[in-house]
């Protein structure tokens, strides 16, 4: 597709961005500013109380980013925001409730269930360890919520809805893009009910209430239900100085996608999906075939990176960090623990870096590690 036409179709449009303070929202929006300033306008919905309230989110999180300064160097400043102004809505809403909270905004609601002619939806919990109440009200019911609200837009053309491609729990080999129905699961031994999870959560919240439990317990309560279901993202480990260790095959490839690539694919995407509709198209933007990378340069990738852009700690001080060691199977994992579960617990996290909040000396360790395994076979 030429990039002429792509730029010529998104001429005029009224798109709806959700997720613009996240990553790929920021990209996605200074991108669509920067090529086509003749869009029509971009409705961006950002979780806040009130218009101020989004204004203010919008210029900290986004506009006042240094992703935008080419964009902004364009302009001068009275040219800047008269552009803003005209281009951009602020929609002060919340995608994890119903019409993504606008009740007390029905004429925008109208306004823009009367305009759209696109969706994006790129809002979600990025962080494995997160609250799991929070992050299947965003995930999960967020999703639900964008596509009950695109079945009101008159004139809507296309919704995309952005996520991560790389879940295969413990499989191996060959593992074909299959789509999933309602309530089907990755392992097939169960299904998978949204309510059931509903409820779980809902349960454990009274539970804690009861119990007097304070928010912070909450928050550890929540994190602790969601990392069962889900696994952490060794690279910020590795950044905080956590990660001295990993269990995985060091060859295995790994999809790891620019941005600016992820969001190019994503208009494409969009814009032929547009011109010849179908039911429900998925598009998996990887570099596996064309330029692998594998778990050892990504981790060298990283280290180099981080020593040159250390992390910095709540303390404001620069942590340095090590290469890891990968251990690439699991006897020499098991080797790797025998020879430090003599030491005490203040000399292991010392030494070696480890988290206490991974609970690293429950009998669970093999358990542990095996969520930072990149699984070999995928070729």
């Amino acid at each position: 597709m030429e990039l002429g036409s792509v730029v010529e179709f998104l001429e005029h449009k009224t798109i709806l961005v959700t997720g613009v303070t996240g990553f790929l929202g920021k990209v996605f929006v200074e991108k669509m500013l920067r090529v086509q300033p003749n869009v029509k306008k971009l409705y961006l919905l950002l979780r806040a109380a009130d218009i101020e309230s989004a204004t203010i989110r919008f210029h900290n999180e986004v506009l006042g980013k240094e992703l935008f300064r080419i964009f902004k160097e364009k302009w001068s400043t009275h040219d800047l925001n008269s552009f803003i102004s005209e281009k951009i809505t602020l929609v002060p809403g919340d995608i994890t409730r119903e019409d993504l909270g606008l009740k007390d905004y029905s004429n925008l609601k109208q306004e823009m269930c009367n305009d759209l002619d696109l969706i994006i939806n790129s809002a979600a919990m990025t962080k494995f360890h997160e609250r799991y109440d929070a992050a299947l009200g965003i995930n999960t019911l967020g999703a639900l919520h964008i596509v009950n609200f695109a079945k009101k837009c008159i004139k809507l053309k296309v919704l995309v809805h952005v996520s991560t491609a790389y879940v295969s729990l413990e499989r191996q080999g060959l593992i074909l893009e299959n789509s999933y129905q309602i309530g089907e699961t990755l392992n097939g031994e169960s299904n998978l009910n949204i309510d059931v999870e509903k409820n779980l959560v809902e349960q454990e919240m009274n539970k804690l209430k009861a119990e007097g439990a304070s928010e912070k317990e909450i928050t550890v309560a929540m994190k602790d239900l969601g990392i069962n279901r889900t696994m952490d993202i060794f690279l910020a480990l590795h950044a905080q100085g956590k990660l001295p260790y990993l269990l995985g095959d060091p060859k295995s490839v790994l999809d790891v996608i620019p941005v600016d690539m992820v969001v190019n694919a994503m208009i494409v995407a969009m814009v032929s999906h547009a011109r010849q509709p179908s039911a429900t198209n998925i598009y998996q933007v990887g570099s596996s075939l064309r330029n692998p990378i594998t778990l050892r340069n990504v981790l060298d990738y990283n280290f180099h990176y981080f020593t040159k852009n250390p992390w910095i700690n709540n303390d404001g001080k620069c942590i340095k960090i090590e290469k890891v060691t990968i251990l690439n199977n699991l006897d020499s994992f098991h080797k790797h623990m025998e020879k430090i579960q003599y030491l005490s617990p203040s000399k292991v996290c010392s030494k070696h870096h480890f988290s206490y909040q991974f609970n690293i000396f429950d009998l669970t360790l093999t358990q542990l590690f095996w969520h930072y395994l990149i699984i070999p076979g995928r070729e």
